[in-house]
């Protein structure tokens, strides 16, 4: 295989994981900061479950009306955390981790009656990022776009209530692109190797996080393996090596 062509096949994929690290990377640091490092997991379940309620609805889940439904029942979920999160601060985490067990507990009893349940929902675990194609990510793009920016001029966004909003929203949109495995990673791991930087911490988690989606997809492509998992294990892989460069980076500024 030529390198013009890996290059078509992987830029579709390299480029939606860049859009889900442009906001998965700034979010994933409050949330590592709050102790609140589930919420990805639960909040991107509850999404999970609108996925599986829209065709038990006669829903399209890929039309409007079946989107719709998704980001309804993910943003409700999070609306109801952020209340619990203002009510019971001290249990919050609790919280968090009993609504990501009982929605996939759900999930489970709604896909037994399935007979590609199993299928299905490592489909939406694992994700299938390899196969986004470029008109999947207008609508990304432009949640990005408008999310980042009240991320960035409003800071008020970044706590309370309009956290949690777009919060969901990111989170369902990604979800539905790249899976629940890889959301939870682009957060959390980039947040942990760059916790002890100072301002730029944000940019050096996104080259830390694009790095490990290049090679993950490349690993993938050539050797046959889930792309999602693939990107997964290489941020794994990659965090030491990251994370000993950054401590040099920091000692010498």
């Amino acid at each position: 295989m030529s390198p013009d062509t890996s290059l078509a096949l992987i830029l579709p994929a390299f480029l939606a994981g860049a859009l889900v690290l442009a906001s998965h990377v700034p979010m994933g640091q409050v949330v590592l900061a709050r102790g609140i490092v589930f919420l990805d997991l639960a909040v991107a379940q509850i999404a999970t479950l609108g996925l599986i309620m829209a065709p038990l609805l006669g829903l399209d889940e890929s039309g409007w009306p079946g989107r719709l439904l998704v980001f309804a029942v993910a943003i409700g979920g999070a609306l109801l955390l952020s209340l619990s999160d203002r009510r019971w601060p001290e249990v919050q985490e609790a919280v968090i981790g009993s609504s990501f067990v009982v929605t996939a507990s759900l999930l489970l009893v709604l896909l037994s009656q399935n007979p590609h349940g199993g299928e299905r929902l490592v489909d939406m675990l694992a994700g299938q990022i390899l196969w986004v194609g470029y008109a999947d990510l207008v609508p990304l793009a432009l949640l990005t776009t408008g999310v980042l920016m009240l991320w960035w001029r409003l800071p008020g966004w970044r706590s309370g209530p309009g956290f949690y909003l777009l919060f969901a929203i990111m989170i369902t949109s990604s979800v539905q692109l790249v899976g629940v495995y890889l959301v939870f990673s682009s957060l959390i791991l980039p947040a942990l190797v760059t916790r002890r930087l100072g301002r730029r911490r944000t940019l050096w988690g996104w080259s830390y996080g694009m790095s490990a989606t290049l090679v993950g997809l490349l690993l993938s492509l050539y050797w046959d393996l889930p792309a999602g998992a693939a990107i997964v294990l290489c941020m794994a892989l990659l965090l030491p090596i990251w994370s000993l460069a950054f401590r040099r980076f920091a000692l010498s500024t």
